[in-house]
C-alpha cells in the first residue's frame, strides 16, 4: 500500500500545533499549581507523542530536543525538581524552539539548532536548580505508564472514535464552497427577476419550481455558513501565555479568564481578530494593571485579572476585553489630545469621545516608549482591522477600577443583509445594521444645492452628505431626495440618496486591485438583474463627514 507522505507530513503539522498550544496552557497553569501532577502528565504526554510522530518521518533534531525535554519533564514527575517562574519561563522558551524546529524540519532541515543546543542546556541547569520536597518513590508514575491503565486506555478509546467522526478540511476548499454558494445565490437572484417578469406568461408554474429550489438552496447555504464556524475558546486561549510573559517581564502579577470559549464565529473572522486582540491584551498589561504593591495599597489582589469574554447578540458576536486595573486617566488623555490638536482648548467633550481618542494614529499618553507600547500604533490598528471587518469597538473606563473594551463583529464576512438605494442612476449598499431610519429630505434643503449641510431632526442637529458628492460626480439631478439616517461607532449622518429600493440579501465579492484604494467603499455585489453595486464604507463615510462638519464649524 502506498503512503501519501505529503498528507502526513501535512497532518503532523496541525497535530503539533494544537499539542504545543495545549502545552503552552498547561505550562502557564502549571506556574500556579506546581503540585498538580495532572498537568504534568498532560506536558510529558505532548512532548513524548511529538518525539514518537517526528521519529516517525525521520525529524532527528526534533526528536532529539524532545527526547531531552522529556528528560527534565521527568524530573519534575519525579519530584526532584520543581515548578519555578524562572523553569516555567525557560519550558515556554522550549515550546517556541519545538515550533521553530519544526518548521526547519519541515523545510529540510533535520539537523538540532545550535541556539536550540544552548536552550537544552539552560533547561538542564534550570531543572537541576530547583529541587523539589518529595521524594521520587512518593511521586506519582510517570505518564507512560498511566496511558496502560484500563481507564486511560478507555479515554483513548473513547477520543479515537469521536475523532473518527471529525474530518480535517482545507480551509481553502472551504472558501471555494463559500465563493460557490455565492455565485448560486446571485443567479439565482438573476433566475428569479425573470421569472419575476414572465409572472402571467406562462412562467407561473417554473416561478413555483424556482421557490422549492430556493427553500434547498437556502438550507444549504446555511449548512456552508455552520461548517466554518468554529469556537472562539482556542483563539482566546493562545493569549494565556501572551498574558503571562508580558506580566512577568513587566515585574507585574496577571492572570488571563476566559468566558464564552464555545461561542462560534466563522473562521475568517477567528484568523483576522487575532492581531487585534494581541494589541489589546498589551496594552491592558502594561497600561492598565498596576505593579503588585500599587495594587496592594489600593486593597486589590497584587495579581491582576484580565478577562476576555465572548456571547452572541442580534446576529453580531461581541468579545469584550476588561481587566480590574488603573483605568484609563482622563485627565492625561484631554490634555495630551489638546496638546495634539485634536481637542480646542475650551471645547467641552463627553468620556465617551474622550476615550475614542485613544484610537486616533499616533496617540499615546504614555511617557516612556517601551517593547511593549508608546508608540501610538497599536489602538489605531486595531480600530483599523475592526472596521475592515464591518466591526465597531467601544470603549468604557473607571478610573481605578479597570477598563473594558467591546468589539461588536459580523458573523460572517461573506454574506450580509444590506439597504440598497439609487443615487444617480447607479446603485450601491448599505449594510443593513448601520441603517437607522430613512426620512424625506425637508423641503427647505431641497433647493440647497450644496454638498453637505445640517438639518434638525427631533431637536438634534443631523449632519449630512449627498452621496453622489462624495467621489465628485457633481450635483444630483433634480427630483425627489431621501435621507437615509446612519449610526456607526458613535457617529450619525444622513446620507442623500434618490432611490430606496430596500432590503436586499447581498454576496460580497472582493474589488479589483484598481479600486482598492477607493475612500467609501468597501466591496461590491451582483444584483438580481445582473448590474454591478458598491458596498458602502460607512465608518469612513461618517468620519469625513465628522471631519467636515468640524472644519466648517471651526
Amino acid at each position: 500500500m502506498e503512503i501519501d507522505f505529503e498528507a502526513l507530513v501535512q497532518t503532523f503539522k496541525a497535530e503539533a500545533e494544537e499539542s504545543l498550544g495545549r502545552m503552552e496552557e498547561a505550562l502557564v497553569a502549571l506556574e500556579h499549581s506546581p503540585e498538580d501532577k495532572e498537568l504534568l502528565h498532560t506536558i510529558f504526554r505532548v512532548a513524548h507523542t511529538l518525539k514518537g510522530n517526528a521519529a516517525a518521518l525521520g525529524y532527528t533534531g526534533l526528536t532529539e530536543f524532545a527526547h531531552r525535554l522529556e528528560d527534565c519533564l521527568d524530573r519534575l514527575l519525579k519530584g526532584t525538581a520543581r515548578a519555578g517562574t524562572e523553569l516555567i519561563t525557560t519550558l515556554l522558551k522550549s515550546v517556541d524552539a519545538l515550533r521553530e524546529q519544526i518548521s526547519a524540519s519541515l523545510a529540510g532541515n533535520l539537523e538540532l539548532q545550535e541556539s536550540h543546543k544552548e536552550l537544552l542546556g539552560r533547561l538542564l541547569e534550570d531543572s537541576e536548580n530547583c529541587f523539589g520536597a518529595t521524594s521520587p518513590a512518593a511521586s506519582t508514575p510517570p505518564a507512560l505508564e498511566r496511558r496502560s491503565s484500563p481507564g486511560r486506555r478507555k479515554e483513548d478509546a473513547q477520543a479515537w472514535h469521536e475523532g473518527a467522526r471529525t474530518l480535517r478540511v482545507d480551509i481553502d476548499k472551504l472558501d471555494r464552497m463559500l465563493n460557490l454558494t455565492g455565485e448560486i445565490a446571485i443567479a439565482r437572484g438573476r433566475l428569479r427577476q425573470m421569472l419575476d417578469d414572465l409572472a402571467g406568461h406562462g412562467g407561473d408554474d417554473a416561478l413555483e419550481v424556482h421557490r422549492d429550489s430556493d427553500r434547498l438552496f437556502l438550507d444549504l447555504q446555511e449548512l456552508v455558513m455552520k461548517i466554518r464556524m468554529v469556537p472562539i475558546g482556542p483563539t482566546f486561549r493562545q493569549h494565556i501565555r501572551t498574558v503571562r510573559d508580558l506580566a512577568t517581564s513587566s515585574g507585574k502579577q496577571a492572570r488571563l479568564e476566559i468566558e464564552g470559549e464555545d461561542v462560534e464565529v466563522d473562521t475568517t473572522v477567528v484568523n483576522l481578530i487575532r492581531d487585534p486582540l494581541t494589541h489589546m491584551l498589551r496594552n491592558a498589561v502594561d497600561h492598565g494593571i498596576e505593579p503588585p504593591e500599587k495594587r496592594l495599597a489600593a486593597g486589590k489582589d497584587p495579581c491582576g485579572v484580565v478577562r476576555l469574554r465572548a456571547f452572541h447578540d442580534t446576529g453580531n458576536i461581541v468579545i469584550q476585553l476588561s481587566d480590574d486595573g488603573e483605568g484609563l486617566n482622563r485627565k492625561r488623555i484631554l490634555e495630551r489630545a489638546r496638546a495634539n490638536g485634536l481637542v480646542g482648548e475650551s471645547e467641552k467633550i463627553s468620556d465617551a469621545d474622550i476615550y475614542r481618542l485613544i484610537f486616533e494614529p499616533g496617540f499615546s499618553t504614555a511617557t516612556r516608549v517601551t517593547d511593549v507600547s508608546g508608540r501610538g500604533v497599536g489602538m489605531d490598528v486595531v480600530r483599523r482591522n475592526i472596521e475592515a471587518l464591518r466591526g465597531t469597538v467601544a470603549v468604557e473606563s473607571k478610573e481605578g477600577a479597570g477598563t473594558t473594551l467591546t468589539i461588536r463583529l459580523p458573523l460572517t464576512l461573506a454574506i450580509i443583509e444590506g439597504f440598497l438605494v439609487g443615487v444617480a442612476g447607479e446603485s450601491y449598499v448599505l449594510p443593513l445594521e448601520v441603517v437607522y431610519e430613512c426620512l424625506e429630505m425637508p423641503a427647505s434643503e431641497q433647493d440647497n444645492p450644496a454638498a453637505q449641510g445640517v438639518i434638525s431632526l427631533r431637536g438634534k442637529s443631523l449632519p449630512y452628505l449627498r452621496l453622489g458628492h462624495f467621489w465628485g460626480e457633481g450635483s444630483l439631478p433634480h427630483g425627489r431626495e431621501q435621507i437615509v439616517v446612519v449610526e456607526h461607532g458613535g457617529l450619525r449622518a444622513g446620507l442623500v440618496v434618490n432611490a430606496l429600493y430596500g432590503e436586499n440579501q447581498v454576496v460580497i465579492k472582493p474589488l479589483g486591485k484598481v479600486f482598492q484604494g477607493l475612500q467609501g467603499v468597501s466591496g461590491s455585489t451582483i444584483l438580481g438583474n445582473g448590474s454591478v453595486a458598491l458596498i458602502l464604507d460607512i465608518p469612513a463615510i461618517l468620519r469625513k463627514v465628522s471631519e467636515s462638519s468640524e472644519a466648517t464649524a471651526a
